[in-house]
């Protein structure tokens, strides 16, 4: 939305006195409302733009006449989903940053999606046989322990040995 009335349809408000209202409690405070998330913001223009059509967004979902105090109502509404954009963007960073930190001296440090790929695919393939076709399975076709069971002609008890191992040796070659 921009700071120009003449962006309102006023046809709407014929249709729909709710409506009517918010149109005219926007016209009233948009510019306002504009000029006071750049202020506090101090970002990047489309981020100023997303929070006050937000804020607006929110204002619609009330009936104008319950808000008492608009530009109160108005901060309060663009101040929180501000919080709330800038909260997000930290779990994304710091997903991000823990993502591409090395926990265990394994796959990730450094490599890019198909190096790591690749290893993955070297370590199945180390696996002793009877490990790796029971690991396969399970991980890779989502059998069950039963079905796997069945398919290799062993107890399921076998199967859950296998995995077992086959997933101590995994960790252990993860480390190395």
């Amino acid at each position: 939305m921009s700071g120009s009335n003449s962006d309102i349809p006023l046809t709407v408000g014929d249709a729909a006195p709710g409506w009517r209202a918010i149109e005219l409690l926007y016209q009233d405070h948009a510019e306002w409302l504009r000029a006071l998330v750049t202020r506090r913001m101090r970002g990047q223009p489309t981020d100023v733009d997303d929070v006050v059509q937000d804020t607006w967004i929110r204002a619609a979902g009330h009936k104008a006449d319950d808000i008492q105090h608009p530009k109160a109502f108005l901060s309060q509404t663009a101040l929180n989903l501000f919080r709330d954009r800038k909260r997000r963007e930290a779990v994304r960073q710091q997903h991000s940053r823990s993502v591409s930190t090395d926990h265990g001296g394994g796959i990730g440090h450094g490599m890019s999606e198909q190096e790591a790929k690749v290893e993955l695919e070297r370590l199945v393939l180390d696996l002793p046989e009877k490990l790796r076709d029971v690991f396969v399975l399970s991980r890779f076709r989502h059998m069950t322990n039963a079905e796997i069971a069945a398919s290799l002609d062993i107890s399921i008890k076998t199967v859950e040995w296998r995995m077992g191992k086959a997933l101590a040796y995994c960790m252990n070659r993860l480390r190395d």
